[in-house]
């Protein structure tokens, strides 16, 4: 069973939108775009090239693959990371695609639920759903997230765009491994485990 695993960057207090640039995403008037890097260092960096040692596979919504598929195909060829994102396959979820050119990218068809549930039971190694929001939060109400990968970086930014917005599904989790970079990132891997315990004190 191949393990779908949510790889995320966030603001310490949950922002996922347009880490990358400012014009990366500035849906519903969005003003802090790119706000990852002066919070960034190379052990993040180090990091994340780990984390996807063991996929051969992105599963990505409709935005996120526009953003990658205008970047990547032309970028820098001494980036570590340009010949892994254009040799991995992306799957794509899209309700208004009717094709993807970006090189081993094929659009799921059907109820995107249905369509996942299949790729995990295929062959293959590890999904690493990147960015894609809206996405993450169907996998999450349909129990197909098997894993977390985070990095919460030190900077509030107030608004934006939430891995865990409003009406995510109340989870337990288990910490595979929390660490701290010397810039003050938490690189966090968390496996979910059901539903939360309730008590008092």
């Amino acid at each position: 069973m191949r393990k779908v695993i949510v790889c995320t960057f966030l603001t310490l207090d949950g922002v996922m939108q347009a880490p990358g640039g400012p014009d990366e995403d500035a849906t519903s008037g969005f003003e802090h775009g790119g706000w990852q890097k002066p919070v960034s260092d190379d052990e993040v960096g180090n990091a994340i090239a780990g984390w996807y040692e063991p996929a051969d596979a992105m599963l990505l919504g409709r935005k996120t693959y526009e953003i990658f598929a205008s970047y990547w195909p032309t970028a820098d060829p001494g980036n570590p990371f340009t010949e892994r994102m254009n040799a991995m396959h992306k799957y794509v979820a899209s309700r208004t695609l009717t094709s993807v050119d970006w090189q081993n990218s094929s659009l799921l068809e059907g109820d995107v639920a249905d369509a996942v549930r299949a790729l995990k039971a295929s062959d293959g190694g590890d999904i690493n759903v990147v960015g894609s929001g809206d996405l993450a939060q169907t996998l999450m109400r349909n129990g197909l997230v098997d894993e977390y990968r985070l990095t919460i970086h030190p900077v509030i930014i107030g608004s934006g765009k939430r891995l865990f917005a409003e009406g995510a599904v109340p989870t337990a989790l288990e910490p595979v491994s929390v660490t701290t970079t010397k810039s003050g990132t938490v690189l966090a891997v968390y496996r979910p485990t059901g539903e939360p315990s309730h008590d008092s004190y």
